[in-house]
């Protein structure tokens, strides 16, 4: 049901909208129901499914600079509300606010006549994802808006945003980090690769203490990944007594000669390691000589 709900309608739609935005003098999209117009900005409102909760106030600038000095480049994509006598924002939210601050009146956008709900989500999430300018919470959160809004699967999504499956199932876990990590995703202080090291530690207590080393130390991701698999490992088990014939054995040797010895087993005695310890390269020779001696 959620491929019929998603379907060629929304193939249609990608591939309609694509093509007038690469080509807005095309033909095609006027007679799918759709045009480029010049639309004044203050009859345009954001899109309500907008996936970016964040806009770098400094990259607005810089757009809107780049505005001014050649103009948009590609027009906005939008939808027209009846009821409001409203343009709605299906893609483009971030050149509509630049368009604001170089001063502009009006802007061009590509006009779709109707757009369902779904469509308006599902086209605002791929098209950021696309140009990959949402952070990892973002992303998470889009994903979660379409599952829970329409009841799409999360094999669907990951076909139609042109990722794996396994890739949007693990954005949507980030969404279970604490909020303030989840803040640190959205800010940049850790990465996706660092926010997936810290969802390996169920313990609130380690995971905490991971996301702390993370911020003091830069670690790298790999670094992450290994700290949290050595969190994840057990307290070393209490020693047991060793057998009175292992702790004989060790006591004997080490009288012969003269430096501290340790067997070390598995759980059949059968095997294990002898390890002589020494603490210089005479001490060495010293004890290789006196094992010849024993030996001959």
């Amino acid at each position: 049901m959620a491929r019929q709900a998603l379907g060629k309608g929304l193939d249609a739609l990608l591939k309609q909208t694509q093509e007038v935005l690469d080509n807005p003098a095309s033909s095609s999209a006027h007679t799918a129901g759709a045009s480029v117009q010049k639309i004044a900005l203050d009859k345009i409102i954001p899109n309500r499914f907008q996936p970016r909760r964040v806009f770098d106030e400094g990259k607005l600038q810089e757009l809107a600079q780049s505005i001014r000095e050649h103009g948009l480049t590609q027009p906005i994509v939008v939808v027209y509300d009846a009821g409001l006598d409203k343009y709605e924002i299906v893609v483009g939210e971030r050149r509509f606010r630049a368009s604001q601050l170089a001063g502009l009146s009006d802007i061009d956008a590509l006009v779709h006549k109707a757009l369902t709900d779904q469509q308006m989500c599902a086209l605002a999430l791929i098209e950021n994802i696309q140009r990959e300018d949402l952070n990892p919470i973002e992303t998470a959160l889009g994903y979660r808006n379409l599952i829970n809004k329409f009841g799409i699967s999360q094999t669907d999504l990951a076909q139609y945003c042109g990722k794996s499956k396994g890739a949007v199932s693990n954005s949507l876990r980030l969404l279970e980090l604490p909020q303030h990590m989840q803040e640190a995703l959205q800010d940049g202080t850790i990465t996706e690769g660092h926010g997936k090291a810290l969802l390996m530690l169920a313990d609130p207590a380690k995971k905490e203490t991971l996301f702390q080393r993370m911020k003091k130390t830069k670690m790298s991701v790999r670094q992450a990944e290994d700290a949290a698999h050595a969190l994840l490992q057990p307290a070393a088990a209490q020693k047991l007594p060793k057998p009175p014939e292992v702790a004989s054995f060790e006591n004997e040797l080490q009288a012969a000669l003269g430096t501290k010895v340790e067997v070390r087993y598995g759980k059949k005695m059968s095997k294990g390691v002898l390890i002589i310890q020494y603490h210089s390269l005479e001490e060495l020779d010293n004890l290789a000589s006196r094992l010849k001696m024993k030996l001959l």
